[in-house]
């Protein structure tokens, strides 16, 4: 098993990728703690996992905003010591940017970069004993700029930047750090989010995946968490990786 006698962590673990990322990693033996806001969807995840008998997660309710409840939730997952950080939890909102709030541009910094980077912080002191690694979660939004969508395409560029900053101040001290960019997944947050109306569809849709079917199940990005969390990755830092269908292949 890739995570035999691993200690993980897992945010936004209540549905979707973080969801199908604490299953996969169970399964694979890693002990597991989950954080979320919302806490039934995380005991929903806790109770597929145990019924498909993998030792049960821990389960810890925390607010993204809060950076106090942040490392909280890190000090519990460290509490026997921490391999692996998988920053999952994430907030999406559109807008046309002539109208959107500064007070959401704001809320979507905290959730999807600055309480990455907290995590990361707070974790890291465990890190550096058990030479483990993050796996943070940006976006294809952190590659290309996307109509309708500057915020969250600035906060997904932030956690590119701070897992690459990341990476290289901690590599000599033999901690990793990368991150994911999905491309299209299709989750609770995605098809819960439509975007706002009176949107120019050709310019949203200029990058569509390529591939038959190209849109992502969850699963299809908790592959990639497992990979790079793992020891098959274990020259790999500082790096990006799309799961896409091809979104931004041209």
């Amino acid at each position: 098993m890739l995570f035999a006698g691993k200690k993980a962590l897992v945010t936004g673990a209540a549905s979707g990728i973080g969801r199908a990322t604490a299953i996969r990693f169970a399964a694979e033996g890693a002990s597991l703690t989950i954080g979320d806001r919302n806490i039934a969807g995380l005991e929903d995840t806790a109770g597929i996992i145990a019924a498909a008998g993998h030792t049960a997660p821990v389960v810890q309710a925390y607010d993204a905003t809060d950076y106090a409840s942040c490392r909280a939730l890190v000090d519990t997952a460290a509490r026997d010591g921490l391999d692996i950080v998988c920053n999952i939890a994430g907030l999406l909102k559109w807008g046309r940017s002539e109208t959107f709030a500064a007070e959401d541009f704001d809320l979507l910094m905290h959730v999807n970069a600055t309480s990455v980077f907290v995590i990361c912080q707070a974790a890291m002191p465990h890190l550096l004993k058990s030479k483990g690694n993050i796996v943070n979660t940006a976006s294809t939004a952190a590659l290309q700029g996307q109509p309708y969508n500057a915020a969250y395409s600035a906060s997904k560029h932030a956690v590119a930047a701070i897992t690459k900053g990341l990476a290289i101040e901690y590599a000599s001290a033999g901690v990793r750090i990368n991150a994911i960019c999905p491309g299209h997944v299709i989750t609770p947050m995605t098809e819960n989010t439509p975007p706002p109306e009176g949107v120019d569809w050709a310019l949203m849709m200029r990058n569509a995946p390529k591939l038959l079917d190209g849109s992502c199940a969850p699963e299809d990005i908790a592959e990639m968490f497992a990979f790079l969390a793992s020891d098959k990755a274990r020259k790999i830092t500082g790096s990006l990786f799309t799961v896409d269908g091809g979104q931004l292949a041209g």
